[in-house]
């Protein structure tokens, strides 16, 4: 039985650890291509299983932000403006912009998912369960289906181009993915909302001052999707931006970098860069908010 286990053992971690590889490999990849500046073409180094540039250096993330451009002809840094037509826009202002759209976008969409799945869980009205056997109907249908009635909507009422279209357009949604959330709300104890109730209090202060302290990890689960959706996103972004189509959020950006042989040849080291400088809010976020899951998992245990 020992040296059964021991065997089952050794296999368990050659998997993971191969796993663990895979997974990691692309990362590493990534900021490697990131951190070089090659000789020829920055594309060459597309062509490495393992990237060996010329020079390892932090160039590409420090004229990410002063708009300026290794040029592998001359040799030399160049600025956005001397490449005429064929620069991207400020990736630091486009970068802010996206945060800007993302922070807003968490927000409502938080508040509309809550509000949503608190109503579901814990009132009772007429259609209740037909609303929510709806809801879920509409949700099967993808999303990109109504970009074009998105599109006619926002030139109607002259937010074509507008940033307030995308966060309006993220956030309208949101309520329809109450399903987690209104779970992890029927788990509470309707004793405890009688309780208040006998105590003089309202559904509000029910729901801010009871529901939500217990539900920490739905709320920081729910709030980090919200984020992460128009942060990534590039489709609807793209869609709304007809005449600045590479002056929207981060996404398209990125697109533009090697959107063709040309572009991907300058911009390939900067475009890993960007990549690896886009996951950072997203790495801080699940570091910092990960003690919320703990101590929200083992409040919920304890309450249980």
């Amino acid at each position: 039985m020992r040296t059964r286990r021991i065997i089952t053992d050794t296999i368990i971690y050659i998997v993971l650890i191969a796993l663990c590889i895979i997974w990691l490999l692309p990362i590493v990849w990534i900021i490697l291509q990131s951190l070089g500046q090659y000789d020829g073409a920055a594309v060459t180094g597309m062509g490495q299983f393992w990237p060996a540039p010329d020079k390892w250096t932090f160039d590409n993330y420090l004229n990410l932000f002063n708009n300026r451009v290794f040029d592998s002809t001359t040799r030399k840094w160049l600025t956005y403006g001397d490449l005429g037509a064929n620069n991207p826009v400020n990736f630091g202002l486009t970068f802010g912009k996206t945060l800007v759209v993302a922070i807003f976008v968490c927000i409502f969409s938080t508040l509309l998912t809550l509000f949503t799945s608190y109503a579901f869980s814990r009132c009772r009205f007429k259609s209740r369960q037909l609303m929510m056997k709806f809801i879920l109907v509409i949700g099967m249908f993808p999303g990109f289906i109504s970009l074009i009635v998105f599109y006619q909507l926002a030139d109607l009422v002259g937010l074509k181009e507008n940033l307030i279209a995308l966060i309006i357009i993220y956030s309208g949604g949101a309520g329809m993915g109450y399903y987690v959330s209104k779970g992890f709300f029927d788990t509470i104890s309707k004793s405890i909302d009688e309780a208040a109730m006998v105590d003089g209090a309202n559904q509000l202060q029910i729901f801010y001052k009871i529901i939500i302290p217990l539900s920490k990890p739905i709320v920081v689960y729910t709030a980090l999707l919200a984020f992460m959706g128009p942060w990534g996103d590039y489709m609807t972004a793209s869609y709304l931006y007809t005449l600045h189509p590479y002056d929207s959020t981060i996404a398209t950006v990125l697109n533009k970098m090697i959107g063709n042989v040309q572009t991907k040849n300058t911009y390939w080291t900067q475009f890993c860069a960007a990549s690896v400088v886009i996951a950072i809010p997203i790495t801080l976020l699940f570091m910092f908010l990960q003690k919320y899951y703990v101590s929200g998992v083992t409040g919920g245990a304890v309450k249980g």
